[in-house]
């Protein structure tokens, strides 16, 4: 006959052996959604920051091209063919200024099919050390059939689809230098003129790529839509020909995401999207890696839940309320974290089997709300003019007033704010690429000036900056030099689009009467309109004079 003391104990521990089954197992498959959940989500988020940097990168070259391009085929309607070196000779103008604006040029070219024009054939321009672009001697066509495609690849694949194209990655026959290139054909009245180009050095995209990574061994790849490698941080693909190019491991192309497959004997998930010249963006991680940490909870989950019933089975009434209570912490955390939810607290700090569980799922969901903060702020960038944008600036203004509310002296700062003048005019009447071209040139120009504040655009035609350190204490002569450079530009601008006009305003912070960083943002942009209504003031005035 069992005692009392005997059937409350077995009916404590049973109790207590249910319980924690049950709230163990509820945690392992809450960790386990998560883990998996925001595994793939980092994966994913940092793929689409780098398409959108990729993608933004070839789209800056695609619009230079096709810039010099419309020009191209505008001026040749209006060429006679034995004027075609006069044609050249304007080309040769637009084209420079169009590759110096343009990041990562190594070579810009227009070549003219010998069939057009035997005297007119073109030009070549390479950038090799850095510093300027050195016209080349151009290649002669005549010696090659350009009807095979396999070579002057920049030359008969554009002619063979007469549509603009990115070439995938070359060797030159000149520089033998590996590069990926743009090029757009030109017609005149249906009859093949030529090709216009640019040449960007394999490297300058491998650089861009190598910068995307994710925990200690993850890394980033471009392949094409077959999954052949094309730029690899691992493997030097330039030197690798078609017999020596590895397979695509089974798997990889997969349309399920993530992408789960085995190379060289590791277990690797990975994330692909499209980029926007045809090729993939891989991103890759051994999946021992983005899963450790939640492998290693729910290891860690088991451990101690073993160990607390072993506790439990020997002070089963003294301890049962001191132990559930953190576990019910725990899982409440767990929950929020499966929902989203990053903002709680676990108060629970004992020194105990429990106390360690709390400590470690802390540390590891931090650990993501770091990772997950850090990839969500490479998405704040403008995509037209790579600075930083409207949320951006936001985020500025509210770590700057909190400088202004808990730092022990107030900070020296100022705000500019920019607005470019006659966009809309540019946009109306010139296309809304050329209104492109003319906030490119302006935000460049903020950026050349202004190189040590960080630069937003925060409306369609709207600027700001930040200044503070050297730029704050140089503010005015800084702005002086901006109007200086502007006129400057103006006046070398041959084209309405590639002027700037742009209004300024700028408002120090005063720690007297300014309670608000937005007091200055506002300030500054009454300051803006300001010199707006008065450089439009002084335009009229002498519009009139001009008129009179």
């Amino acid at each position: 006959m069992r005692s009392i003391r005997m059937k409350i104990t077995l009916l404590t521990v049973c109790a207590i052996v249910a319980s924690m089954a049950s709230a163990t197992l509820l945690s392992i498959i809450a960790v386990g959604r998560i883990g998996n959940s925001d595994s793939n989500q980092i994966l994913s988020l940092l793929c689409e920051t780098g398409q959108k940097s990729l993608d933004s990168y070839f789209k800056s070259v695609e619009q230079s091209v096709e810039m010099v391009s419309s020009f191209v085929e505008a001026d040749i309607e209006a060429t006679e063919l034995e004027e075609m070196q006069a044609h050249v000779d304007r080309v040769r103008a637009i084209f420079e200024k169009a590759a110096y604006q343009t990041n990562g040029v190594l070579t810009y070219y227009y070549r003219i099919d010998p069939a057009v024009s035997g005297t007119a054939r073109g030009f070549w321009y390479a950038n090799l050390d850095g510093e300027a672009f050195r016209e080349r001697e151009v290649t002669d066509i005549t010696r090659y059939d350009t009807a095979d495609t396999s070579r002057l690849v920049w030359f008969t694949v554009p002619k063979a689809t007469g549509k603009p194209v990115w070439i995938p990655p070359y060797a030159t026959e000149n520089l033998n230098m590996r590069v990926f290139s743009y090029n757009v054909p030109i017609y005149r009245e249906s009859r093949f003129i030529g090709v216009v180009g640019i040449e960007i050095d394999y490297f300058t995209i491998a650089n861009l790529v190598n910068h995307i990574k994710l925990y200690e061994n993850g890394y980033a790849f471009i392949s094409d839509a077959q999954g052949a490698l094309i730029c690899h941080p691992h493997i030097d693909v330039a030197q690798l020909d078609d017999e020596s190019r590895p397979e695509p491991p089974e798997g990889i192309l997969s349309d399920a995401l993530p992408v789960k497959y085995e190379f060289e004997g590791v277990s690797k998930l990975g994330v692909w999207l499209p980029l926007s010249n045809g090729m993939r963006l891989n991103v890759v991680v051994p999946a021992s890696e983005i899963n450790g940490g939640w492998q290693r909870l729910i290891w860690m989950i088991s451990v101690v839940s073993v160990a607390l019933l072993a506790a439990f089975s020997l002070l089963a009434m003294r301890l049962t309320n001191r132990i559930t209570a953190p576990l019910r912490e725990l899982t409440e955390a767990a929950g929020q974290v499966n929902a989203g939810n990053y903002d709680f607290e676990l108060t629970y700090s004992g020194d105990d089997e429990v106390g360690i569980l709390t400590s470690a799922f802390r540390r590891l969901v931090r650990h993501l709300e770091s990772h997950i903060g850090d990839l969500s702020a490479r998405a704040f960038a403008d995509a037209l003019t790579s600075v930083r944008n409207k949320g951006a600036f936001d985020i500025h203004i509210r770590e700057l007033q909190e400088a202004l509310r808990d730092g022990p002296e107030s900070p020296q700062f100022a705000v500019g704010v920019f607005d470019c003048d006659n966009l809309k005019t540019i946009n109306d009447k010139y296309g809304h690429d050329k209104g492109d071209i003319y906030l490119k040139t302006a935000s460049s120009l903020i950026c050349r000036v202004f190189q040590h504040s960080p630069v937003f655009r925060i409306g369609g035609d709207e600027f700001a900056v930040i200044l503070q350190k050297d730029d704050y204490r140089n503010r005015i002569a800084l702005i002086r030099q901006f109007h200086e450079m502007a006129a400057e530009i103006s006046a070398a601008a041959s084209e309405p689009w590639e002027r700037i006009s742009v209004s300024v305003g700028i408002a120090d912070f005063n720690h007297r009467t300014d309670r608000f960083v937005g007091d200055v943002t506002r300030r500054a942009d009454k300051r803006m309109y300001e010199n707006k209504r008065k450089r439009k003031a002084a335009q009229a005035e002498q519009d009139g004079n001009a008129a009179g």
